[in-house]
Order: C-alpha cells, then structure tokens, then sequence
C-alpha cells in the first residue's frame, strides 16, 4: 500500500472503532496545525497496526484499554469503553474482567478510577444491569 491507501484503510478502521461521529469531530477539526497528526494517526496507529491481521479487534481493544489504564490516559480509556460498549465489542462483564487484571498489576487506585469511569459509561449507554 502506498501513504494514501494506508491513511484510507486506518480511517476506515478508525471510524470502524471508534464511530462515525467521533472521528467526523476529528475531522471537522483539522486546521493547519493539526492535518499531519490526523494523517499520523490515520497512517500508522490504525492504518499500520489496526489492520494488521494477527489479533482481531476485540483483542486489540482490550489492549488498548488495559493500556489506557496502566497509563492513566481516561480520557483515551472512556472513548475505547464506550465505543466498546456501543457496537456491541464489550459487555460489563468484560470490562470488570480487564478492570480486575489491570489493577493486580497498574495498583487498586487506577482499578478503582477505571471502574468509576466504566460504571459511568455503562449507565450512559444503558448497559448496566
């Protein structure tokens, strides 16, 4: 593939991840500040690594969201819940599941963070039970 096609193919991904709306903000947000970050993330993240097909994107996900906690970034870690959550990736019970593996080894006080946030975008989405 060359630049083009693996900035398209990581946009398709991205959008496929993370929903339209999300990455429709990115988007309407360029300016001549930020296009090459686009572009970066488009290209290599999720043009680069997202398709590449050794894990399936499930598998990926929970990567990313065991990751997001181990370094804090809950910012990074309720859109992957939530985008998680909404189409379906992610039931509560395996984000308590990641949650739990996550605080044995990043420590209780980002497992206890985590699963506020989590709580808090499974009673948003109206998955909680």
């Amino acid at each position: 593939m060359d630049e083009k096609e693996r900035i398209a193919a990581g946009l398709k991904v991205r959008r496929k991840v993370l929903g339209e709306s999300w990455v429709d903000r990115s988007i309407a947000a360029r300016n001549s500040f930020n296009t090459e970050w686009q572009d970066f993330l488009n290209r290599y993240p999720w043009g680069e690594v997202w398709t590449r097909p050794h894990f399936d994107e499930r598998t990926r996900r929970i990567l990313v969201t065991g990751t997001m906690i181990a370094l804090g970034r809950w910012e990074e870690f309720v859109l992957h819940v939530r985008a998680g959550v909404m189409d379906g990736t992610f039931s509560a019970d395996d984000l308590k599941e990641i949650i739990l593996q996550q605080a044995h080894y990043c420590g209780v006080p980002a497992g206890n963070h985590a699963m506020k946030l989590a709580e808090q975008v499974l009673k948003e989405t109206g998955k909680l039970t």
